[in-house]
């Protein structure tokens, strides 16, 4: 069976025009936001403090990008009348670029915790977090795939990877909650809780962005 994909009208070359460049713009900020999380994760994992330091910069462009996109969204939205699966499309920009501005902010938590947990020795649950990360990371990428091919079945299959993370996150959160007789301040157990909980949202947020391609291409929530 042949995937069911959305192209822009080709009667309405403005307009189709403005949504591809939407559509680029979007992509580009998709790729910041990717950027954003491999330095957090090299912050975090690595312990290298030089690539979180990078976040605030990158975190910035985002917002700008976030701010352009939904004003230019608006503007075609009131001056060129689209038709309604354009208008679909034009408004799921508008949420799912909010869904990436999340995603980075989330990014630049995760390298203020790996600051703030550089003094302390690494956790036995690392690597588990790690795991998760780098499931959430290809969360990312999968659905700024079916963004740019706007690919129905991508982006819905996004919900079965969101699993894969969220089991990650019950298992590694029982292991941080049960663990007896700490030595020293628990701050790191906190900061790693913490941490879990903002790579979850950063899944949960990927998977947004799936279901809103789902949605311009059907119009189905």
């Amino acid at each position: 069976m042949k995937a069911v994909r959305y192209s822009p009208n080709p009667q309405r070359p403005q307009l189709a025009r403005g949504i591809r460049r939407l559509e680029r713009d979007v992509l580009r900020m998709g790729a910041l936001v990717e950027q954003s999380f491999r330095l957090s994760h090299q912050a975090l994992f690595a312990r290298n403090l030089a690539a979180a330091e990078e976040l605030p910069r990158l975190d910035k462009k985002i917002d700008r990008f976030y701010r352009q996109i939904e004003s230019d969204c608006t503007a075609i939205m009131t001056l060129q009348s689209p038709t309604a699966q354009d208008l679909r499309c034009l408004s799921a920009f508008m949420q799912l670029v909010r869904d990436l501005e999340r995603i980075g902010d989330y990014a630049k938590d995760l390298a203020e915790i790996a600051i703030k947990i550089f003094p302390y020795a690494p956790h036995t649950s690392l690597p588990d977090i790690e795991v998760m990360s780098r499931h959430a990371q290809a969360m990312l990428a999968t659905s700024l795939v079916a963004l740019a091919e706007f690919d129905e079945a991508g982006g819905r299959g996004l919900k079965h990877l969101d699993d894969t993370v969220d089991d990650a996150y019950d298992r590694v959160y029982q292991t941080l909650a049960q663990q007896r007789d700490v030595p020293g301040v628990v701050e790191p157990i906190v900061l790693l809780a913490l941490a879990i909980r903002c790579l979850e949202r950063m899944a949960d947020h990927a998977t947004n962005i799936g279901q809103r391609v789902a949605y311009i291409v059907t119009g189905q929530r």
